[in-house]
Order: structure tokens, then sequence, then C-alpha cells
């Protein structure tokens, strides 16, 4: 039997897989195609490295549940966390001294609210982006180092290995930009979140689809039966997947769905 004739869940990352930079929209063509899934009893889900309360701007498109912080925390429609697992207290503490003395951005993320170490351009710049105000400042002489599920590094990624494997090595980075890195708990991934779901929902990962289009999709792609990277997606992750479809400004996920005759 054809992989596609059996998808009973699909994933789907935010930032440039669903939501456009270019026109700060999601495509008519994409709403159109989530409601075509949903209407054959296909579930969706969002795949995100955004927290529950930054994805407000796609969160009214009613999905079945929320891969957050690049699988390290997963929320259902009803709001309960299914899964959360945050970083190293001390891959944290040696970040705040690292950065006490180096010139460094980062921002720091807890399931219900962000933190940055300074404001400056860059910081602005990402945070615009993201269509998200610029968060406060983190508090150096108390910091809660045991609960942040996820920090953001602004760093070269010819700096990447030497930084992750001295100062956050209880940690692994994925990027999603090129100036910026996710830096979650090892072990953790999109493809925690799908396990998770699959778990709850009681489907197998042969019956799963998932579109992203940046390095923390990678794992995802993979993962799930059918892997589809955008085509404005990154050259790594256009090579882990099992199909290339257009750019999301160009209908790409319902293309893919035609492709797949889903």
């Amino acid at each position: 039997m054809d992989k596609a004739t059996t998808v009973k869940a699909v994933f789907f990352d935010i930032d440039g897989t669903l939501f456009s930079a270019k026109t700060k929209s999601i495509p008519a063509s994409t709403i159109r195609a989530l409601e075509y899934l949903r209407a054959r009893g296909i579930r969706v889900f969002i795949a995100t490295g955004r927290s529950i309360n930054a994805i407000s701007h796609v969160q009214h498109l009613n999905f079945d549940g929320y891969i957050t912080f690049n699988g390290g925390c997963c929320v259902a429609k009803d709001n309960s966390v299914l899964f959360k697992q945050a970083l190293d207290p001390q891959d944290i503490q040696q970040l705040l001294h690292y950065t006490s003395h180096q010139p460094l951005n980062f921002s720091l993320m807890y399931e219900d609210c962000h933190f940055v170490n300074q404001a400056t351009p860059e910081i602005i710049a990402m945070y615009a982006y993201l269509n998200l105000p610029v968060p406060p400042l983190v508090d150096r002489t108390n910091p809660d180092v045991c609960n942040i599920l996820q920090a953001n590094i602004l760093l070269k990624q010819e700096d990447e290995l030497e930084f992750m494997h001295n100062i956050m090595p209880n940690s692994i980075a994925t990027r999603w930009a090129p100036h910026s890195a996710d830096i979650n708990p090892k072990g953790i991934s999109k493809k925690v979140g799908v396990e998770v779901f699959c778990e709850h929902f009681g489907f197998h990962i042969s019956e799963t689809m998932s579109f992203g289009d940046g390095g923390n999709d990678i794992e995802m792609l993979r993962h799930t039966a059918i892997g589809v990277a955008m085509g404005n997606a990154t050259a790594d992750v256009k090579a882990v997947a099992d199909y290339v479809t257009d750019d999301i400004d160009n209908d790409g996920i319902w293309k893919a769905l035609l492709y797949f005759k889903i």
C-alpha cells in the first residue's frame, strides 16, 4: 500500500513552512490544505522552536497539538502538558558565566516567558523577524537555571562546535537561521515530539508526514514516514527529505499533498 494512503497525522514547522516571512501571513493555499486534511480525518500538529505563547498567529487554525521548543515541551489542544524537559542547569550557569565577559547575544525560554541578556540591534532584529516583542533582561543576580526549556544563541556556525563543547556540553544546537541556533537538551528534537503524539493518539510512525525548512526540522523529517522539505529549505534539509516541494509562497504545502495524492 502507498505510504500516502495511510497518513493519519501531519506535523508542520511554522516559520518558513506555515508562515511566510515575506508576506507575514499564512498562504491561502496552506489554510485550504489544513482544512482539507481535517475534513479527511487527518490530525494536524504544530512542530516549532517557539513557545506555546508565541504561536498566536497560527494557533487559530485548530491544531490537534503542539510540539514546542523543538520537542522540549509538548502541549495538547486543551493546553495540558504531555511532555517537558529542561536544559541542564550547569550548561545555563556556564553560559551566564561565559557571557559575563564575552560579547554574545542569547535568549532564555521558560514555559511561559522569555528573557534576553541584552537588547542589541541583532536581538531586536531577531524578535522583529519572529513578530514578537523583545523580552525583558535576564536577572543575572538570581536566575532560575532549573526550568529553562530552550535557549537561543546568536552565534556563527563556524564557532558553534567549539562553543557547545566547551560551554554547553549537555545540550545540542540546531539552526533555524544562518545567524541563530536553538539550544535544547541532548536527545531532544521534534522527533521526540512526534513520538509523544503518536503515543497519545495511538497512531504509528508509519502513518505520519511532516513539513519543514530549517535545521531543527531534520530529525522530524527523517523520522516521519513522509518528510517534505519546502522549496525554500536549506540544502541540508532538502538532502534528508523524501520529497522537496515548492516554496512556501508558491503553494508548497498544497502541491505536496497533491503530489502524494492525500
